[in-house]
């Protein structure tokens, strides 16, 4: 159970469950304190938190900022819990229990020493394990500012893969629980993300309006470092938002000298082979003279490509500080030794340090800094080498997440709206902290990015799945008391496969559709049933138009019918089924074959689409009714996985991308179709190979073409890997340029074989142009875009003008040799992946209005429950409820409900963000500034209290400062904080405002 940090005014006595339920402070006996708890308490303190912590620098000196570190991977070669507990060192040796052990024994044994940390899933496990003594040590250690915390979220989230939601969540978890055990003394100041296989804008974007003053990363593309060195630019200030006003989303950014490991030369762990120092001269193993001559060498060197008179370097690595006496003890002997050289003269000044303080130090200089507007994908760490194909590793896993992110936010949004009731109800107890911390673990840079090994990403799946059953509670509990009547509530997780025993095997049930949107959504309801007719009513006990379909593809036909969900609520709609006569036996369902007598398509009130009758690809989209027609012609291809070559022994992995040549194969020349035509839907199912297949639907009322893609198993017995592609070509003259988002949020411009901000030398002509496609990529003439959106994260290109691509699956025979040691070759369930992509046709300028509010639809999909029906009465006597809003009134298109959720026991958590961006949408006025009166925004409980805090809700807004810092472009606004009105919450495009509210529920609720 996680441990939350208390809302606003509450103290240090005690502490939030993972349910928000107060609960007093556990206390266990104390054990006798020691002779260093007793030292240190009679310590002299730096009381000041922050910066005021910092070490005495030489202002006229090259300062040499030694950072130590360990680098804890929550989950990559081993689970978590191996990785925590020490288990399989066969593996990897790797026990981070032991090093933070070690780490507090070191920092109390020499008062210069200092250490950061940075994986809260891991320290706050170790944290719940500690006695009151040592946590109070480590409190002070915290509060000199010689244990920092960095970062400071449960994990270092990836950020190719990761939705800008799941990444807020989980920092906001680990930032919790910074503040709940530390105070202010724990917040971190600086970002540090010095693994992560590339860096996203929105990241930096997200950081700047958490309340960071900093971000340092390790991993940058060979090329684009080899620039910085020669220009200096190796720190700068990165612009990460074309819609929020400057200084807001600035945010200064620092490249490692040297990844995030030590110099060479220079390890003094356990796990590494260097030299210790050996500073007796007497010990014919001598060498202190040649390493502090090495070390001024080096540090004169690494200076060269820094601005000031400051320069860090990292001493540690991956699980490193399991003896961490090792460590401290030569980093000791080599500050000593070195700065024993000043008396001859030596310029160079080495101290103990964190990135917080060095920071602090380049913050002083006040210099003026270039600025960066792009990001720093994609990439490559050599010629042959891009980091692309993670991408798009284990789709099904990286499916999974979505949807986990998706049942989360129903789950606290329930939570919130129904108050304890959906905690502790008839069907037990449930809470959203088990999917939350889980969710929270799959954003680490190794899971989501489908970059572990496999048992580790079963284990993954593992941690999701168990964090769903405790929210299934929840959500029966609350719905329960919604609706009024207890049912047996079922959910269906096998819908993408036309699985859900209820529907399959009842002749009466009842289907529960949740809307966690805050607007009304219009949705076709698809459910697996037996054969037969059935009567389908509406909460009004209307009849609504159904139908059952039977699919080419599946043996189990599907009812359709359409569903009306009011905004943050439900409707409950009936199902009977109607005895008829039915044939002894049902005929055989063939694929036609490959020619057909005319063209086929598919057709509602605003789009027709039309395959070719000799291939059965799809060829035309038209918009009907803006008279737009477009030649799209759409099929899969795979790319052969290299092996190596004569160029490079680099081959495709579960990081790397590299195909064996440019030019795809076609996984077929046709396909086989089949036309399914209802009032309800129409579909054109393609069979491409035995392994690849696709349903291209259209529903009435649809402004995009829905196309449902199955692949796998993915042949590899030709000893071939393979990496599968959907494409699409048209004729639009797009001049080599592209638009991919940035983790599901603003929009960034891609050219072909180009960098915004270095000369790139292109080797790989396609991977080295794949770019991340979190949730949308598009095409554009500029007067008529194409725009595929995505139902998970997946990497996508633009190879040639009028074609864009997306990679759905990979499976590979070779590792790519970074670090993994087995090859992509998934088994069980990763094996067969399905999935969807949107296609939208529009002009131009009214493209983001129709983009924009369809992935918030695909993103947040209703939630599906079903019941037999005629469950007791939750309250006896009162009427049973088959329809509710949590919303008073709809939310305007431009604005998202981003976090509803318990934050306390009588407080919220909520946040509202514009989901537009700054001048994306002038013709619906989509992108102006929104103002809400949130005052009576909720129809189940009432605001009595709104505080205003920083993104992660761990500091109020209003008193929140950062670093300000001079770019090369001009001064910056100050910028002001809006006073707080209920009445009037203005948001500007692209800007989340989060609130704390403390509630009262209502007894009607």
């Amino acid at each position: 159970m996680v441990v939350h940090a208390p809302p606003l005014g509450v103290g240090a006595c005690g502490c939030w469950g993972s349910m928000g339920r107060w609960m007093s402070a556990p206390s266990p006996p104390l054990s006798p304190v020691s002779f260093l708890f007793l030292l240190l308490l009679a310590t002299p303190r730096a009381w000041a938190s922050g910066y005021e912590t910092c070490p005495v620098v030489q202002p006229d000196m090259l300062n040499v900022h030694l950072v130590a570190h360990t680098h804890d991977d929550v989950g990559w070669l081993k689970t978590v819990d191996q990785y925590y507990y020490g288990i399989k060192n066969d593996v990897q040796h790797a026990g981070v229990q032991y090093i933070l052990d070690s780490v507090v024994s070191a920092l109390l044994a020499e008062p210069t020493r200092r250490f950061i940390y940075v994986e809260m899933a891991f320290f706050s496990r170790w944290w719940r394990d500690q006695t009151n003594a040592t946590q109070e040590i480590v409190r002070n250690l915290v509060h000199q500012g010689r244990l920092e915390f960095a970062n400071g979220g449960w994990v270092m989230n990836d950020e190719a893969a990761t939705h800008y939601g799941a990444i807020v969540d989980q920092m906001t978890l680990g930032l919790r629980f910074l503040e709940d055990t530390f105070g202010n003394d724990g917040r971190p100041r600086v970002a540090w993300h010095i693994d992560p296989f590339g860096h996203s804008r929105e990241q930096a974007s997200l950081f700047a309006q958490m309340g960071f003053d900093g971000f340092f990363f390790g991993r940058l593309d060979y090329q684009d470092k080899l620039f910085r060195k020669e220009r200096r630019e190796m720190e700068q200030v990165w612009r990460a938002s074309a819609s929020l006003r400057p200084p807001s989303a600035d945010l200064f950014t620092g490249v490692l000298p040297n990844n995030y490991n030590p110099p060479e030369g220079l390890c003094w762990d356990v796990l590494c082979a260097d030299q210790p120092v050996v500073d007796d001269p007497r010990s014919p193993e001598y060498n202190a003279k040649d390493l502090v001559s090495y070390f001024l060498k080096l540090a004169n060197i690494q200076g060269q490509y820094y601005r000031t008179n400051h320069t860090m370097m990292t001493m540690g690595s991956d699980f490193q500080y399991e003896n961490a006496n090792m460590w401290f003890k030569n980093l000791d002997k080599l500050i000593k030794l070195v700065n024993m050289q000043q008396a001859n003269g030596s310029r160079v000044h080495v101290l103990y340090s964190t990135p917080a303080c060095y920071l602090w130090e380049l913050n002083k200089a006040n210099l003026t800094w270039s600025v960066k507007e792009d990001d720093f994908f994609p990439y490559a760490d050599g010629p042959h080498m891009f980091w692309t194909g993670y991408f798009s590793s284990r789709p099904a896993l990286k499916r999974y997440e979505r949807l986990s992110y998706n049942f989360l936010q129903v789950c606290n949004q329930l939570e919130a709206l129904v108050g304890p009731a959906a905690n502790v109800g008839p069907y037990g107890y449930g809470d959203s902290a088990h999917l939350n911390e889980a969710m929270a673990v799959l954003q680490h840079h190794d899971a989501v990015s489908g970059t572990s090994k496999q048992h580790v990403a079963d284990d993954y799946a593992r941690q999701l799945a168990a964090g769903w059953g405790p929210c299934e509670v929840l959500l029966s509990n609350a719905l329960a008391k919604l609706s009024g009547s207890k049912e047996s509530f079922s959910f269906c997780h096998f819908l993408n496969i036309s699985v859900c025993p209820l529907s399959q095997t009842s002749a009466h049930f009842q289907v529960t559709i949740y809307n966690p949107l805050g607007r009304k959504v219009d949705w076709m309801v698809r459910l697996p049933v037996s054969e037969g007719l059935f009567l389908v009513k509406d909460p009004s006990n209307k009849t609504v138009l159904s139908k059952v379909v039977e699919l080419p593809s599946s043996d189990n036909p599907e009812l359709l019918f359409p569903a009306s969900v009011p905004a943050l609520g439900f409707s409950i709609y009936s199902v009977t089924q109607v005895p008829v006569w039915r044939p002894q036996a049902r005929p055989p369902k063939p694929w036609p074959q490959k020619f057909g007598p005319s063209v086929l398509s598919i057709k509602n009130e605003y789009l027709q689409a039309t395959f070719h009758p000799d291939t059965g690809f799809l060829r035309t989209i038209e918009v009907l009714d803006r008279k737009l027609v477009l030649p799209v012609s759409q099929a899969f291809f795979w790319y052969n996985a290299s092996t190596g070559d004569k160029q490079s022994d680099q081959a495709s992995g579960a990081y790397i991308f590299r195909p064996s040549r440019e030019k795809p194969f076609p996984v077929s020349h046709w396909a086989q179709t089949h036309l399914v035509k209802t009032a309800l839907v129409q579909e054109v199912h393609q069979k491409f190979s035995a392994w690849c297949s696709q349903v291209v639907r259209l529903y009435p009322g649809q402004r995009h073409l829905e196309l449902e893609w199955t692949v796998g198993p993915i042949p590899v017995g030709d000893k071939w890997g393979k990496e599968i592609i959907s494409r699409f070509d048209t004729p639009l003259k797009t001049l080599g340029s592209f638009y991919t988002d940035s983790n599901g949020r603003e929009v960034l411009k891609r050219r072909r074989d180009y960098r915004p901000s270095w000369e790139l030398n292109q080797t790989e002509p396609v991977a080295g142009n794949y770019y991340p496609v979190n949730s949308r990529i598009y095409i554009t003439d500029g007067k008529t875009q194409l725009t595929v959106l995505t139902d998970r994260s997946q990497g996508g290109s633009s190879l040639r003008d009028g074609s864009l691509e997306l990679m759905v699956h990979r499976r590979l025979l070779k590792d790519d040799a970074r670090g993994v040691g087995e090859p992509l070759l998934e088994s069980k369930s990763g094996v067969w992946v399905r999935g969807r992509h949107l296609v939208l046709l529009d002009t131009a300028c009214d493209a983001a209005a129709g983009h924009r509010l369809l992935a918030e639809k695909e993103l947040l999909a209703p939630q599906v429950v079903l019941a037999p029906g005629g469950g007791p009465s939750y309250h006896f006597g009162a009427a049973p409820r088959t329809q509710f809003s949590g919303l008073s009134r709809e939310l305007p298109p431009s604005v998202r409900l981003l976090t509803l959720a318990r934050w306390g026991p009588e407080t919220l958590l909520l946040r509202l963000e514009h989901q537009f961006a700054l001048g994306e949408d002038s013709r619906h006025n989509l992108s102006s500034p929104v103002t809400l009166d949130i005052r009576d925004l909720f129809s189940t409980f009432t605001i009595t209290r709104l505080q205003e805090t920083t993104l992660a809700a761990n500091q109020l807004r209003a008193s929140a400062s950062r670093l300000k810092w001079t770019p090369e472009t001009g001064p910056t606004a100050h910028l002001t904080v809006p006073r707080l009105d209920p009445a009037s919450i203005t948001l500007q495009p692209m800007e989340i405002r989060t609130f704390v509210a403390s509630v009262q529920w209502k007894v009607s609720s």
